[in-house]
């Protein structure tokens, strides 16, 4: 895709925050720390667009983004480790859940996850809870480049058999070299039709 505009709309909590379901949705998040902002600058061909961070949990709010008038890119915080207060954590979880389960222009969620690391029952569980409400996953594997080709193949086929996919479902990212980022925006223009 193209990208000819690419602009922050509003940050949301719940959702009478957010914005008029208009457009088509794809929803983005993945343990704190996965390389989410830096996949989103990536597929916009953006710099700053979303704030990367080296701190985990720096994305608190769910953050809507427009790309091209037509499509909207949905910043969801991330799970798992974060350095933010236990109360603020354990409001995301009903917040994401409420997001995820009632809008009704989302047409799928982007599952990022780190090539380096195994995914847990945080990733298995959500994956689940993705079938549960029928919506589609798209599961990136990101930070490809920071391993040798064979131990990035060896960890893709680890990964798809702890989450039980075909490894052709895990889309192999490196926002360094912008490896994979054709096969991602295949997938999301297939998703929102």
């Amino acid at each position: 895709m193209i990208i000819k505009s690419a602009e922050f709309v509003k940050s949301a909590v719940k959702p009478s925050q957010y914005t008029s379901a208009a457009l088509p949705e794809i929803a983005f998040t993945g343990r704190s720390n996965v390389g989410k902002s830096s996949l989103i600058n990536t597929l916009v061909n953006r710099k700053h667009l979303v704030k990367t961070s080296s701190t985990p949990g720096r994305t608190q709010l769910i953050n809507f983004f427009i790309i091209n008038k037509t499509i909207s890119f949905v910043d969801l915080p991330g799970f798992g480790y974060a350095k933010v207060p236990a109360s603020v954590r354990k409001s995301w979880g009903p917040m994401i859940e409420t997001y995820l389960s009632t809008r009704k222009t989302l047409k799928g969620v982007v599952l990022i996850m780190d090539i380096r690391r195994i995914p847990g029952m945080q990733e298995l569980n959500f994956i689940e809870w993705l079938h549960y409400y029928n919506i589609p996953s798209i599961l990136i594997l990101t930070k490809s480049d920071k391993l040798s080709k064979i131990k990035q193949k060896n960890q893709h086929l680890a990964i798809a058999k702890a989450l039980s996919v075909n490894e052709e479902e895990l889309i192999l990212f490196s926002a360094k070299s912008r490896m994979g980022k054709g096969g991602v925006w295949k997938t999301i223009e297939r998703l929102i039709g």
